[in-house]
């Protein structure tokens, strides 16, 4: 369980293929903090860890199914991409932003952007069968972080960022085009289940 508060942004060191994908993943977590078996949300998709080291810098392994594969970017992940990362939430821990599970229900296209005096305002298009779990003033998870839905026009949907959200995630980097990974809120798909098995 994750909380779209984005505390690292990693460089993918390495991307192997074989049956599934291994990615090695530079950060500035310490790897003797990191467990094996530990879950750490990349672009927001919850993954395992499966090794760690120390040198030249810290990182850690992780598999990547042909299923995550094909319901996230991480396909597309090359040496050198900057990754948004979150461990997992402990006990104890503030909740800053809102429940996010790190199981990426799809894929969001970016369709326009534009300044709003020190912001930046997004488009983003959400596949059919997501948008109506999208609501104005509700959450969002894309590429892992956290984000407030401005408004929202059929399957097309609009989102701000803060200066510090560009600084302190890969949102700076973001361009027409991109593809991001995109979880809708829980609370919104339990809703529309119980709505759909009392119609």
């Amino acid at each position: 369980m994750f909380t779209g508060i984005i505390t690292d942004m990693g460089t993918v060191l390495a991307v192997e293929h074989r049956g599934d994908v291994r990615a090695r993943i530079g950060t500035a977590y310490k790897a003797s903090a990191i467990e094996i078996g530990a879950s750490i949300a990349c672009d927001g998709v919850c993954l395992t860890v499966v090794g760690k080291g120390e040198r030249p810098q810290s990182w850690f392994d992780v598999d990547i199914s042909a299923e995550t594969l094909s319901k996230t970017n991480l396909g597309l992940w090359v040496p050198g991409r900057r990754v948004n990362l979150e461990r997992a939430l402990r006990v104890g821990d503030e909740l800053g932003g809102h429940i996010v599970s790190g199981h990426v229900d799809g894929l969001a296209e970016i369709i326009a952007l534009r300044s709003e005096g020190d912001s930046t305002r997004i488009t983003l298009r959400a596949p059919a069968a997501l948008a109506g779990y999208i609501a104005s003033k509700g959450s969002v998870a894309l590429n892992g972080a956290s984000l407030t839905v401005n408004d929202v026009a059929g399957t097309d949907f609009g989102i701000n960022l803060i200066p510090h959200t560009r600084t302190v995630t890969t949102w700076g980097r973001a361009a027409l085009g991109d593809r991001v990974n995109l979880e809708i809120d829980t609370l919104a798909r339990y809703v529309a289940r119980l709505a759909e098995w009392n119609a």
